[in-house]
């Protein structure tokens, strides 16, 4: 029997859905290697569970979707999909510490939406400025 592990993780409108199953340890975002997706910046941001669980995915090939929001919204949905998707192959529970007490949005995803905006103003907070003469 084949082990394939479906998981995801969303950041405000960012859904990343990762499968992983055995193979040589090929990681693939929207079918491009980690190694060449987006810039540097993210992909340190979606590296962060592979750096703090050093040879977890050494015989796993992961593949994430990933549709919806902009750059770092999306690094940060595949890295919280990453992070559950290690956390479900190994069944490890010091894996788990060690996400948790390093960062807890790689296991939880983080719930804040941008705030709508209102009548009588340009964003959320702001009002057009009143005047009397």
């Amino acid at each position: 029997m084949v082990k394939i592990i479906n998981t995801s993780g969303k950041r405000k409108t960012a859904i990343a859905r990762a499968t992983l199953k055995a193979g040589k340890g090929v990681i693939r975002i929207n079918s491009v290697p980690l190694e060449q997706y987006g810039s540097e910046t993210t992909r340190m941001k979606i590296a962060e569970p592979l750096l703090l669980v050093p040879n977890a995915t050494n015989d796993i090939d992961v593949t994430i979707d990933v549709l919806g929001g902009g750059v770092m919204g999306q690094a940060e949905a595949v890295r919280t999909a990453l992070a559950r998707g290690i956390l479900e192959w190994t069944n490890d529970p010091q894996i788990k510490d060690i996400f948790l007490n390093y960062d807890r949005t790689l296991l939880v995803n983080d719930s804040r939406q941008k705030e709508t905006k209102k009548p009588h103003g340009r964003g959320a907070r702001k009002k057009f400025q009143k005047s009397y003469r």
